[in-house]
């Protein structure tokens, strides 16, 4: 195939250079629904039912909405084996956590108990992931709470709070399955793992705090969240407001409930010893103070739990009034984390048994079970990673599991509920002390602060964010340092100079290998990220001061002066009608400069795009070639020499 060469008097002892076509023109049509198609259906949801009768098409269809008509047909006695036990330890795990995350969202605790009654049955049938145990968790519980007594006072105002916060629920299950519906699940990706780890945290050392007031006894505490209102209220109260019967009872079986953790950590076999601790404590707490009768002597307990499976609280759910707006921000700021905690974990899990889990599916199924939840009085409930840690390790085969944790739980609410009055308010505090201890992963930042600094800036904002000020702020910060450092790498993309490896034909960049010679009267550039308005700019004025440092390097030790520069463009995967201007403007800079510029390896989309807006022909096209070696031969005919 014939070539046009920049240097037409070596052209004849060229190696084959394979010349760069025009891609084919594809119609609107066609463009549009192929970036739709992988915007949305990157997953190609639609495959099961190609070439598929209508009858089969209805039956896969009524699968996707129900995964549990798909494995339940192949489901057996030792799939069940496996589930029961799964449940009923994660029953004996969830029932004191519910009751005590009930309190951090300023619930009365059978309603931590209706959200792990109602949520998990619903999930059972609609989700995909086989490991996830459904439920209320300590760091949504606490957001919750946090929002909600900022518009209503829980003590003063109940039942509005209550309806507050069904409405919320309502609102976190549409958002949901709305992400799901719509396939936008990509957007929770926004919130970046390093702002979700400080986030989380930060959230684990509040609910701590939290919990003080039940672990020392304190009657009289602080709304606020942050740690110096916390500590200021904790001190303040030392001469009249300990009870240190309360506390006694509190630090020995929070020591007891660490030390079954660590008896689990240590021997994995042993997962159901601090599955069920939680549980052994409650019962032998509360058998204490029946005997001793230490709710005499100021320890703090239970009293009533309502009796009777989940009331109906659709009546309850704002659709008219003031409270509506502050129910759909609520639910929506709350739906994300919780949305965010159950796909983390949902895909941890589904690693670890390498299947697949589809995202959106899950977020629908989340979403609905969240929207029946909220019309059964349950609150905000989610994956909970805790429950499924024990869940997975107890041999959970199917989503039966939540099934069978769910039928615990109802005969909790039927029968046991009773028993639970003279339970002491420090062991439920112990409890979820020793539950979010779990949350606070250091390994996770110090590997953070190796692999990215910026990523580290982002964990300790969404940390000390949330510890210093409130869950809100924390989220808020995590949210903005995470599209602050999208925004970074959008408009200011790594570029990187290049040069020939020895005795090969790749062009890399000289700072990763200093081995790399640069060839005489070039500059090789790379533009590692697509072109567009918010960077053509600075990718423009970047190349340039490229070539005004080399020119510079080059005259003080009197070489020749840069006459081609060659732009990599391998990395670029689009550009817009900005970046193509930028690229004239380029163009037009190193003409007044006497150097030409020239195009190694653009991508269809690029190269259709650069056809279309005539800056090929601004160029020329033989100044596009397919590799940079391709370009190095064309432009420097001494390297050509060299190696034919």
């Amino acid at each position: 195939m014939d070539i046009r060469s920049l240097s037409s008097s070596h052209s004849q002892n060229l190696p084959y250079i394979h010349k760069v076509g025009v891609p084919p023109k594809q119609s609107l049509v066609k463009e549009i629904t192929s970036t739709l198609k992988e915007t949305f259906f990157a997953d190609d949801p639609l495959r099961p039912f190609k070439d598929q009768p209508k009858s089969r098409k209805f039956i896969l269809g009524v699968q996707a909405i129900f995964p549990i008509l798909e494995w339940g047909r192949s489901y057996n006695l030792a799939k069940f084996r496996g589930d029961l036990i799964a449940g009923l330890t994660i029953a004996s795990l969830c029932i004191p956590q519910d009751i005590g995350y009930a309190k951090l969202a300023n619930l009365d605790p059978q309603y931590g108990l209706y959200s792990s009654f109602v949520p998990p049955l619903i999930y059972a049938f609609m989700g995909s992931s086989r490991d996830i145990a459904i439920g209320p968790v300590a760091v949504v519980s606490l957001l919750l709470g946090t929002l909600l007594q900022n518009e209503i006072d829980p003590t003063k105002n109940a039942v509005d709070y209550r309806r507050l916060a069904f409405t919320a629920t309502f609102f976190a299950g549409i958002t949901q399955a709305t992400l799901g519906i719509l396939r936008l699940g990509f957007l929770i990706d926004f919130l970046s793992h390093a702002a979700v780890v400080g986030f989380m945290g930060g959230a684990a050392i509040t609910i701590a705090l939290q919990q003080l007031k039940g672990f020392l006894g304190i009657k009289s505490f602080t709304k606020n969240t942050d740690i110096i209102s916390v500590m200021h209220s904790v001190w303040g109260s030392v001469h009249h407001g300990w009870n240190w019967q309360t506390i006694v009872i509190g630090a020995s079986f929070l020591v007891f409930l660490l030390f079954a953790k660590y008896i689990g950590k240590k021997n994995k076999k042993l997962f159901w010893i601090p599955a069920i601790a939680p549980l052994i404590s409650v019962i032998l707490s509360t058998v204490i103070v029946y005997i001793t009768h230490a709710e005499k002597k100021g320890v703090q307990i239970v009293k009533h739990i309502e009796k009777g499976i989940n009331p109906s609280s659709v009546s309850q759910i704002y659709f008219t009034g003031d409270y509506l707006l502050k129910g759909i921000k609520i639910g929506v700021v709350s739906g994300v984390i919780a949305l965010t905690e159950a796909v983390a974990i949902g895909r941890t899990f589904a690693a670890m048994k390498d299947y697949q889990l589809d995202g959106n599916k899950e977020m629908v199924a989340l979403g609905a079970m969240n929207v029946v939840g909220s019309m059964t009085s349950c609150y905000v409930a989610t994956g909970s990673f805790s429950r499924s840690a024990v869940n997975y390790m107890a041999g959970c085969q199917t989503a039966v599991s939540n099934i069978i944790m769910s039928i615990v739980v109802f005969l909790t609410l039927m029968f046991i509920t009773p028993l639970f009055e003279y339970t002491p308010n420090a062991i439920l505090s112990a409890i979820i002390i020793s539950a979010v201890i779990g949350l606070i992963d250091y390994e996770a930042a110090v590997l953070i602060w190796k692999i990215d600094k910026f990523d580290f800036v982002a964990c300790m904002g969404a940390f000390f964010g949330v510890v210093f000020a409130s869950v809100e702020i924390g989220l808020l910060i995590a949210v903005s340092i995470s599209f602050a450092k999208i925004l970074l790498q959008v408009t200011r993309p790594r570029t990187a100079t290049l040069g020939r490896i020895p005795r090969t034909n790749v062009y890399r960049n000289v700072q990763q290998y200093p081995e790399a010679n640069k060839v005489p009267g070039l500059l090789i550039v790379r533009v590692d990220s697509a072109i567009y308005f918010s960077n053509c700019n600075y990718i423009r004025e970047r190349i340039l001061r490229w070539l005004t440092d080399e020119e510079e390097q080059l005259k003080a030790v009197r070489h020749p002066n840069i006459q081609f520069l060659i732009v990599e463009m391998s990395p670029v995967t689009d550009i817009d009608t900005s970046g193509i201007h930028a690229l004239e403007e380029l163009h037009s800079s190193l003409q007044k400069r006497e150097v030409q510029l020239i195009l190694a390896n653009p991508g269809q989309i690029v190269l259709d795009k650069l056809h279309a807006s005539n800056f090929v022909n601004l160029i020329g096209q033989d100044k596009i070639f397919l590799t940079v070696a391709d370009a190095v031969l064309t432009c420097s005919p001494k390297l050509a020499e060299q190696l034919i």
